[in-house]
Parts: C-alpha cells; sequence; structure tokens
C-alpha cells in the first residue's frame, strides 16, 4: 500500500537520501559523492523548505520512498535561493578553483554560480518541479500520482505551465514524462527541457 500525501519538514532525511540513491540519471549515485548531503542541498532543501505546499511524498510501509518538489514562479524562487538558501552553504562549502573538478565540487560551484533558467520558458512554464522514485515504487502508478497531485495544486495556484529539464541517458524518465503529458519544448548539451500547458 503506497500512500501520497503533503510533505513535512520531518520528511526532509528521507527526500535527501532518495535525491541521493537517483542522483545518477535515475540511478544509484552513492559512489559517485563524498559528501551524501550536496544533491540534496542543491534538488531537494530549498523546496522543501521554501515552497512546502507544493511537496508530495510517496509513502509505503518502508517509509518514503518517492517525492514531486515544485515550485511555482521559477524566477521568484531563483531570487529566493539567492537570498535566503545559497548564503549559508557558501559559508559550508569553498567555491573549488580549476577545470578539473570531482561530482562534489561541481555541486560546489554550482552553489556559488546557480544556473538560472532561460527566460524563453517562463512566459509559458513559469513553473518547475523535481521528481524521483525508487525502484521500489516504480511501475506502480505512484509516479502519475505524484505528478498529478502536484499538477492540480499548481493550477489551483493559477500555474499557467510547468516545466522540468532531464539528462538525455535517462530513457526511463523521457518515457515517462511523455507518458503524463509533458512534451519536449527544448534540447541543450545533454538533456532535455520538457513543459506541459496548464491553462
Amino acid at each position: 500500500m503506497i500512500t501520497v500525501r503533503p510533505g513535512r519538514l520531518d520528511d526532509v532525511d528521507a527526500l535527501y537520501r532518495i535525491c541521493l540513491q537517483t542522483g545518477d540519471a535515475g540511478e544509484d549515485a552513492t559512489a559517485l559523492y563524498e559528501d551524501p548531503q550536496l544533491l540534496g542541498h542543491v534538488f531537494v532543501g530549498p523546496y522543501a523548505v521554501l515552497e512546502p505546499s507544493l511537496a508530495f511524498v510517496a509513502e509505503d510501509e518502508e517509509g518514503v520512498s518517492g517525492f514531486v518538489l515544485g515550485a511555482l514562479d521559477t524566477k521568484a524562487f531563483e531570487e529566493e535561493l539567492e537570498r535566503d538558501w545559497w548564503p549559508e552553504l557558501r559559508t559550508q562549502y569553498p567555491d573549488p578553483a580549476g577545470d578539473s573538478l570531482t561530482q562534489d565540487q561541481q555541486l560546489m560551484r554550482h552553489i556559488h554560480h546557480p544556473d538560472t533558467t532561460p527566460g524563453k520558458y517562463l512566459e509559458d512554464y513559469p513553473s518547475h518541479l523535481h521528481i524521483n522514485l525508487l525502484p521500489r515504487t516504480q511501475g506502480q502508478g505512484v509516479g502519475g500520482q505524484l505528478m498529478n497531485t502536484l499538477i492540480d495544486a499548481l493550477r489551483a495556484k493559477g500555474s499557467r505551465g510547468v516545466h522540468l529539464r532531464v539528462w538525455a541517458r535517462n530513457t526511463r524518465a523521457i518515457g515517462f514524462y511523455r507518458h503524463v503529458g509533458f512534451t519536449e519544448i527544448d534540447r541543450t548539451g545533454d538533456g532535455y527541457t520538457f513543459g506541459m500547458d496548464l491553462r
């Protein structure tokens, strides 16, 4: 029995673990990082703390096994990160020098020099999301439940559309996004951007 429910702050440790265990294009990234918190600091923590009303989890008898996290207004969220999330992490993690960076250092550089979402996406797709499921939860319709729950919440808040980024090699996720109604809106480098109109 798997339940989808709103996320809580006491779920954050579980969300960090899931992020790490799915952080290599859907595969377990635990062996890739010396600091197991770094991925979560970038891709989980700010959503759970700054936009808790758009955090939903899947829970089974073993505990939390999946999540979807969203931001209603991507541009405003990135400004909030700059003001309220990155500064503390920048004191904790130095900005690495050089070009040959470890996986940890790449995320540390991101903390100091975060990407911003191209404006061309934001008129039609101002919201964005991250979704991750542990293998034990996949293939049971739970991803669709999580996605529909978030989409309903975004619509209720007036979002015109939502986008997400995915690694090109994460073919399972790409298939899932297409299945639930996302369409490809851009391809850059090693990934795709998908969008869904919510109007």
